[in-house]
């Protein structure tokens, strides 16, 4: 069974900082694609980073020079450094992964719980 577990989410004023983190477990052979995506109340989810596990990375237009996403392929792991914070950046914040377990062939996506970011002005 596979587990994506993130932390580091909080409250913080506007302009300051963040790490997110979210660590993967379980029966994994192999991880493409890591990413992080936020959901704001009343609101669908979007994506916010997205980072392949060769490095490449895609942001959103409304995050792009204030977050960092980044791997460390050996622990399965993916963070998210938001610097700048806005308070339209709070939302639930969400780490999916597209894995494949050593019992597969394919690739799933799998999510996270999610993390509550808040931004106050």
């Amino acid at each position: 069974q596979v587990q994506l577990v993130e932390s580091g989410g909080g409250l913080v004023q506007a302009g300051g900082s963040l790490r997110l983190s979210c660590v993967a477990s379980g029966s994994i052979y192999s991880i493409n694609l890591m990413g992080w995506y936020r959901q704001a109340p009343g609101k669908q989810r979007e994506l916010v980073a997205t980072s392949t596990s060769g490095g490449s990375t895609n942001y959103a237009d409304s995050v792009k020079d204030r977050f960092t996403i980044s791997r460390d392929n050996a622990k399965n792991t993916v963070y998210l450094q938001m610097n700048s914070l806005k308070p339209e950046d709070t939302a639930v914040y969400y780490c999916n992964a597209d894995l494949r377990t050593y019992d597969s062939i394919r690739y799933r996506t799998y999510w996270g719980q999610g993390t509550q970011v808040t931004v106050s002005s």
